[in-house]
């Protein structure tokens, strides 16, 4: 979704209030988000979690 809205880590950073470190651990695949920053970043981007996993084409 950020490549998409082609914006940096550090302007996600600053959207939702999480670290860029974070952000490139998520991107990289080295942790998982939790529940609570899968909210954030649906909220964010103005679409379902379910579409943030990967588990629905329905935005």
């Amino acid at each position: 979704m950020r490549l998409e809205h082609k914006e940096r880590q550090i302007d996600l950073s600053v959207g939702t209030d999480i670290d860029t470190q974070d952000i490139s651990r998520y991107e990289r695949g080295v942790t998982v988000p939790s529940l609570k920053r899968l909210i954030i970043f649906a909220d964010y981007y103005n679409v379902s979690i379910d579409y943030l996993v990967g588990r629905s084409d329905e935005r």
